[in-house]
């Protein structure tokens, strides 16, 4: 990294809900955002769950979004490194972030080194202890037949399914998000410390919690939740020397 350059990181933006209009304003706040970070961006991670629901068809890209993604082409074309991994909301990822964006998409945690510092880097869901329930389904969803499958529907009635299932899964969530429920019942935080057992990091950065978050697991390791964009708008950085977690004010 260059000494005046910065890493961002930032997730869970559920563009499309709850509605078209709600969403573009959001959306809108995210582009802000990223055109002001351009000038000292090196890299941006843009850690899961940038829609509330995704599915990349052959030959239709889904209607809306303009933004965003033209604000992520344009950061890429000025030579900034886009990185994106997909969230439960969005896994249906094939490649048009690659050729279309030159953004590198990721479906698993993984590991990176900046300035001698390790990071390990993921959404997020499905991690650690529990959740059993939604660990099932995401194996089916990430099936090839169940992805082929969803393909074949038209994209109307396909898409009106996905966003009638979306709505239900927040409803059943509720506020549960907004609660921090101590270190041993964080399934993340749990899965950090079982990562660390065998494998030593400096920063453990995820989404998905929706709540942010920094615990410093021991005096060598931190982790990071980055919140979301619907209620916190938060996101970190790392300067080179340190990651520090931040709340967007504009």
């Amino acid at each position: 990294m260059q000494l005046s350059k910065k890493i961002y990181f930032l997730s869970d933006f559920h563009l499309g809900a709850p509605n078209a209009d709600e969403s573009r304003v959001r959306e809108k706040k995210v582009v802000a955002f990223l055109d002001e970070i351009k000038k000292d961006a090196a890299t941006v991670f843009i850690v899961g769950d940038l829609f509330d629901f995704w599915y990349e068809y052959k030959r239709v890209v889904p209607k809306g979004y303009v933004r965003i993604l033209g604000k992520m082409a344009e950061l890429a074309d000025a030579g900034i490194d886009i990185h994106f991994f997909v969230g439960n909301h969005d896994m249906w990822m094939k490649n048009y972030f690659q050729t279309e964006l030159n953004t590198a998409v990721y479906f698993e945690p993984k590991a990176f080194t900046f300035n001698n510092k390790q990071f390990l880097i993921g959404h997020g869901d499905g991690l650690g202890p529990g959740d059993k329930g939604y660990k099932f389904i995401k194996k089916v969803f990430r099936n090839p037949i169940s992805t082929w499958l969803f393909g074949i529907l038209p994209p109307n009635i396909g898409m009106g399914l996905a966003d009638y299932f979306s709505r239900k899964s927040r409803a059943k969530t509720g506020h549960t998000d907004e609660v921090f429920l101590g270190e041993e019942n964080e399934w993340l935080v749990v899965y950090c410390k079982e990562v660390l057992q065998k494998t030593p990091y400096d920063y453990f950065i995820f989404g998905h919690r929706h709540l942010p978050l920094q615990i410093q697991l021991n005096p060598q390791s931190t982790y990071i939740n980055l919140g979301d964009w619907i209620k916190y708008f938060t996101y970190a950085v790392f300067d080179g020397v340190s990651v520090s977690l931040h709340y967007y004010k504009n």
